[in-house]
């Protein structure tokens, strides 16, 4: 029978495994964090810790985020879902201007307002962009799912909307994300399986339109198709980081013990965390990781098929395939297998408004997992 608390009420119980197995990668982020943050930590801020310290503000704020999302029905995003998106769009277009927007690295992707810390409008989108599509997907209108004209054309429209201001930032990594998100998506809402082939040819063809109006773009596919291409250029980053994860072996030269780390890697705290990971906790290590994001996949599939209603199966695939998929995308790009990206590595790679979006999304997904306790 379905167990009922003090006041009579039925208890809900939502998926704890798939919270276990973002706990570890919590975990494991925050003490490869303050590993690999160390150098860079000592020689931009003269503090060895300052990337632990912020990481650890991250989280607590992002595990907050979790608490109160997964307390509110999943049904309230499907209300807010066209406000929440052209919000995030508006996000997307104040960091373009420059009294609003901060620039680092030749990239505006920041927004600084004030006393609050720089936060990416691009992870807001996210979110925005996967509660809009499966409130858009499940709607009584099946049209929208098989016919070209009322499916396909809207859906590259509000693609290329984003694309258009993702790429004035620039930030392909993100943009191939969320074009990999909304594929997905679109799969799993039923479309036609020519309309799919359509849209990733499009998505190929734009890419490759990309790749030759950016010469740096260029150089990391020569890269990829050749290692050896420019190495102390393009080239330099994956080097280091292949020599990271070939120097870990299959049991790490230690926890803190990583070489790379100190101004070797480029970015070692972000985009190469993995790298750093591999070296100090070697191949087990490397699959502890790998295991976990594939159990999340797992359990996060499993709360979208189960899921009440279309709105929570589409909203429950968005969120897994966003943090999956990117998580794969950054291991398979710092271990050699495809093209860097940028990305960071989901829960684990330093970065606070990554956290927040994410933490706040699974605590989304935990929601739609609530069913009643049976004693």
């Amino acid at each position: 029978m379905i167990k009922k608390n003090t006041n009579g009420k039925e208890k809900m119980s939502f998926d704890r495994p798939l919270l276990i197995s973002v706990f570890l990668l919590l975990g494991i982020g925050l003490v490869m964090v303050a590993s690999a943050g160390v150098a860079y930590g000592n020689l931009r801020f003269e503090d060895s810790s300052f990337f632990f310290k912020r990481q650890l503000f991250g989280v607590a704020v992002g595990l907050v985020a979790l608490f109160i999302f997964q307390g509110i029905s999943y049904r309230f995003w499907r209300k807010v879902a066209i406000p929440l998106f052209f919000g995030a769009i508006g996000l997307l277009v104040l960091v373009l201007i420059p009294s609003v927007g901060t620039t680092a690295y030749g990239a505006a992707r920041w927004i600084q307002l004030g006393p609050i810390p720089p936060f990416q409008p691009s992870e807001a989108m996210k979110l925005a962009l996967i509660i809009y599509f499966a409130a858009w997907f499940s709607g009584k209108d099946q049209m929208r799912k098989t016919d070209f004209f009322e499916g396909v054309v809207p859906f590259l429209f509000m693609l290329g909307i984003i694309a258009f201001l993702i790429m004035k930032q620039p930030d392909t990594g993100t943009l191939g994300i969320l074009f990999v998100i909304a594929m997905a998506m679109f799969f799993a809402a039923g479309a036609r399986l020519s309309h799919i082939g359509i849209l990733i040819g499009s998505g190929l063809a734009g890419l490759a339109v990309l790749i030759i109006l950016a010469p740096y773009r260029m150089s990391r596919l020569l890269t990829f198709l050749n290692p050896e291409h420019d190495p102390s250029g393009a080239g330099y980053q994956i080097r280091q980081a292949l020599i990271a994860l070939g120097s870990g072996g299959i049991l790490g030269v230690g926890l803190g013990h990583s070489r790379q780390k100190f101004l070797y890697l480029p970015e070692p705290m972000t985009d190469s965390i993995f790298a750093v990971l591999g070296e100090e906790l070697g191949l087990i290590g490397c699959v502890v990781v790998i295991s976990l994001f594939l159990f999340f996949a797992f359990r996060g599939f499993r709360i979208a098929r189960n899921a009440p209603d279309e709105f929570g199966r589409l909203l429950g695939v968005g969120i897994v395939s966003w943090i999956v998929f990117q998580a794969f995308i950054n291991i398979f790009a710092i271990s050699g297998l495809m093209p860097l990206t940028g990305v960071p590595l989901p829960l684990i790679s330093y970065g606070g408004t990554s956290l927040v979006a994410i933490l706040g999304a699974v605590g989304i997904l935990l929601n739609i997992s609530k069913r009643p306790t049976i004693g």
